[in-house]
């Protein structure tokens, strides 16, 4: 269950990874103006690229880590998520801003999970 899980987030978090990541380097220069924001988007691309990666390993190994599956799932959701959110909205998206170090920790959380496949 959790590798047909962990291969499906994989590829919605690596595909939309991608098209996110191709959309700040071409378009958002269009929209925001601050290279500080510009890069805080690729800094959330990249993180979801690499989790991804994490995740479609996890699935492809044929080992069992639900917990990690969840983990790495969710916080990349959180802490990219919150960022583009930041990014586009500003000041308006303000109190979503405490899902980014939330995110951050749950993937932190996912990784350490990990330590359960090598028991």
């Amino acid at each position: 269950m959790s590798s047909a899980l962990a291969i499906k987030a994989a590829a919605i978090l690596g595909g939309s990874g991608v098209a996110l990541g191709a959309f700040g380097a071409h378009a958002l220069k269009r929209i925001v103006e601050d290279p500080h924001k510009i890069q805080q988007w690729g800094t959330a691309s990249r993180y979801q690229q690499i989790h991804a990666c994490a995740l479609l390993a996890i699935g492809l190994s044929g080992k069992q880590a639900p917990y990690a599956v969840y983990l790495l799932t969710a916080g990349s959701i959180m802490f990219a998520g919150s960022i583009y959110t930041l990014v586009l909205l500003g000041e308006r998206a303000h109190s979503i801003a405490l899902m980014t170090p939330l995110g951050g920790l749950t993937m932190v959380a996912g990784w350490l999970s990990l330590v359960t496949l090598a028991l």
